[in-house]
Order: structure tokens, then C-alpha cells, then sequence
């Protein structure tokens, strides 16, 4: 999520990375996370920091354009949510359509390059 400012609307979260918060704390499917009394401003937005302390999630600034950047979680530790891959079909080296599912019960290492 991009902020102009570190305070939170607690429906943007939901919406943009589908954390919900809740009496329990902030969930997203069967994943709770107490939040501390102080995560919640006077106003009633959630704050950026603690949500990025209690939720692992990234949170940097850009002070030139006032701006920060927080998520994508990781409470888990893992960067990824799930190890489940999405379907994917790539041209194999004779160019014939190749689906990843094929190789299913395997483990798979996928190799991604951009050059920018």
C-alpha cells in the first residue's frame, strides 16, 4: 500500500491486502494477530508502524515525496503466503505448451529474470 500519511482507514486495509480488523486483532483467513491498544489513533485509523511491527509487514518512506510504502506481510516469516503455484503454462525449449501442473507431488524451483 502507498501513504500519504501513516495512518491507516481500517476499510483500505481490508480491501488492499485483506487483513480485517477485529475484536481478536487483525485477521486475513485463518490468521489472527493481537494488535496493541496503541495500534488503533484518536481518530480511530489504524497506525502504519505498529501494523507493520505486528504483521512483519515492510514499511518504508520516501521523505523527498512524503510518502510510505507498507506491506506485503510476512507473519509467518516466509515471504510467500501459501506454496501452492498458481497454473502456469510457458513454451517449453521447441516452443510446445508446457504446464507446470504436469509436474504435480514434485518439487519445483522456478527461476524468474528481469532486467530492469
Amino acid at each position: 500500500m502507498i501513504l500519504e500519511r501513516l495512518e491507516v482507514d481500517r476499510a483500505e486495509l481490508r480491501q488492499r491486502t485483506g487483513w480485517e480488523v477485529k475484536p481478536e486483532g487483525a485477521c486475513r483467513g485463518d490468521v489472527c494477530v493481537p494488535l496493541p491498544a496503541d495500534a488503533v489513533t484518536p481518530e480511530g485509523a489504524l497506525d502504519a508502524r505498529v501494523l507493520a511491527q505486528r504483521l512483519g509487514m515492510p514499511l518504508v518512506s520516501d521523505a523527498e515525496h512524503g510518502l510510505w510504502a507498507l506491506g506485503p506481510a510476512s507473519v509467518t516469516g516466509r515471504s510467500l503466503d501459501t506454496a501452492v503455484a498458481p497454473e502456469l503454462v510457458l513454451p517449453d525449449l521447441d516452443g510446445r505448451p508446457f504446464d507446470l501442473s504436469s509436474l504435480l507431488g514434485r518439487k519445483v524451483v522456478l527461476v524468474a529474470w528481469a532486467s530492469w
